[in-house]
């Protein structure tokens, strides 16, 4: 048996819907998908996943920006929806809303252990605009610490999301031109360093695929990045030891063309046993 997860920065609900994200909806495998970049309000993501699913969201308090959500299938008993928590702890700013969202899972791999599954949608910053980077820094050391106090907990946890963070030069196909671009910054990067090389956390998607350039979850809307795939990896499944030992497959589900994208992001599905 395996607990399938998802995750996807839809680039606005309604918009995906318009462009085919049902038909991607009605043929994943997926147990639990997170959402990113909803920017909908509750009723219309529910009335898209429809019965077979519970849902939760934490909206932006920004008008049409940001928006996470977690949707799980309703056959997945062991979902808590009483526990959810939206937020970070001690980020009350406006511009901080509509990025993280965690739910907890009792017992879905029967380990005896809780899963949390956090959805989140990080700053993507810009070096020109200096408070947004401000903000990216701010949210990604409570970020540091929240996982911190989730893992001390003693559960598996799973950060997935839009993380707005290319790790290495392996993440992005442009590399050499993107060192002083948000997203590629060193000190963007040193967090991800911390968190895996020093916290032990685990980058499933990349302990599996191995060594080498992407597979890449995001294209620019401009020019011919997409056909020539020159992309970034910026959405991830991180997770904690335990929980990334149990991975047994990854796919991101790019689409076949550019005409037939729903995002400019690609879902990245991942299965634990």
């Amino acid at each position: 048996m395996t607990l399938t997860i998802a995750t996807v920065n839809v680039n606005g609900l309604r918009a995906a819907v318009r462009k085919g994200m049902p038909d991607w909806l009605a043929d994943t495998p997926a147990d639990v998908i997170t959402l990113q970049e909803v920017r909908a309000p509750g009723d219309l993501l529910a009335g898209l996943v429809g019965d077979e699913w519970s849902i939760m969201g934490e909206a932006s308090e920004l008008k049409g920006r940001a928006g996470v959500a977690i949707a799980a299938r309703t056959a997945l008993e062991s979902i808590d929806l009483e526990g959810v928590r939206r937020g970070l702890p001690g980020l009350s700013a406006a511009s901080h809303t509509g990025r993280w969202l965690e739910t907890e899972l009792e017992d879905p791999l029967g380990d005896g252990r809780a899963l949390t599954v956090i959805s989140c949608y990080m700053h993507s910053g810009n070096t020109e605009k200096p408070q947004t980077m401000t903000d990216k820094y701010e949210f990604l050391d409570v970020m540091m610490q929240r996982l911190a106090d989730l893992r001390a907990g003693g559960g598996h946890v799973l950060l997935t999301g839009d993380i707005n963070i290319a790790h290495t030069e392996w993440d992005i196909k442009n590399w050499k031109g993107n060192r002083k671009s948000a997203g590629f910054l060193p000190e963007e990067r040193a967090y991800l360093d911390r968190l895996m090389e020093e916290h032990g956390w685990v980058d499933v998607h990349r302990t599996l695929h191995g060594d080498g350039p992407g597979p890449y979850t995001w294209w620019s809307q401009r020019g011919k990045a997409f056909d020539n795939d020159a992309g970034w990896r910026i959405d991830y499944q991180i997770a904690t030891p335990e929980l990334a030992a149990r991975a047994t497959s990854v796919q991101v589900d790019r689409a076949p063309s550019y005409d037939t994208r729903w995002s400019d992001h690609a879902p990245l599905v991942i299965s634990y046993a």
